[in-house]
């Protein structure tokens, strides 16, 4: 059953012509999927995803480390420039 559902054939075809529910078809893919070591299907992309966001949340994090660290390093040379161009009192 579980190798008509990986050529192709929908659960509910196989259910007609078998007379077993769609739902336990459903149930031994799935099982197939986990004792082969795969994600059961439905699942890869949400893996797929899952990896993504934790890429993109690391990501993010060091850019605003980057962030703080421009605005800082900024915020110092401003002070460093105002304290070497400030105008001296005996023109």
């Amino acid at each position: 059953m579980v190798e008509l559902a990986a050529a192709g054939r929908a659960p509910s075809e196989l259910e007609r012509e078998f007379d077993v529910t769609a739902t336990s078809i459903r149930n031994w893919i799935r099982q197939a999927a986990i004792d082969a070591g795969k994600p059961p299907p439905g699942k890869e992309a949400r893996s797929l995803e899952r990896q993504e966001l934790v890429r993109l949340r690391r990501e993010n994090r060091r850019l605003q480390l980057e962030r703080d660290i421009l605005a800082t390093d900024t915020a110092w040379f401003a002070n460093r420039a105002e304290e070497t161009s400030t105008p001296s009192s005996s023109s």
